[in-house]
């Protein structure tokens, strides 16, 4: 149905001084509880880690994360929320390059609560907080990335190396 030129199915409608309006500031749902979950992780967020939306997309944010043995490396992710959002896990994508065996060359990630173990009760901030642990304890026997897997099981000294190596290149 069409309202002063808007349609009134996705907004809510109200009468106005002989007319009806169509508010442009409903939000939905999943947009409520992300703004909730902005303010909360604004308010306190994981250590060495931050996220914010995306200019104006509340569905869209870049995060940032730093952590060890990749010090004084920043990583850039995307998260991106579905609409159906707590119901289904947010899309985590690293775009800085990390030599990690559970992110693939893609920047995808391989983390059980993005995946299997998704509950509507976690948060952004308990997200970042689990891809910042898996930064100091990967899980090589669920790889994304098998020879990167396979050098930290053998020789994780020479893992770690490579690991800082590959933050000067392409984090700081």
């Amino acid at each position: 149905m069409m309202i002063g030129g808007r349609s009134s199915s996705s907004s809510s409608t109200a009468t106005a001084a002989g007319g009806t309006w169509v508010s442009t500031t409903s939000v939905s749902a999943s947009g409520r509880r992300i703004q909730r979950e902005m303010s909360e992780l604004n308010a306190d967020p994981p250590p060495h880690c931050s996220a914010a939306p995306k200019g104006d997309n509340l569905f869209h944010w870049v995060a940032t994360i730093i952590g060890t043995p990749y010090q004084g490396g920043i990583f850039f992710l995307d998260i991106t929320f579905p609409s159906d959002y707590p119901f289904q896990p947010p899309k985590v994508i690293f775009k800085t390059c990390i030599y990690h065996c559970n992110i693939d060359a893609a920047g995808n990630l391989s983390l059980d609560i993005l995946k299997d173990s998704w509950s509507p009760a976690l948060t952004i901030s308990k997200v970042l907080t689990a891809i910042r642990s898996i930064f100091s304890n990967p899980d090589p026997y669920s790889p994304l990335t098998s020879g990167v897997a396979r050098l930290y099981l053998a020789d994780k000294a020479k893992h770690d190396e490579i690991a800082s190596e590959w933050t000067l290149r392409f984090a700081k």
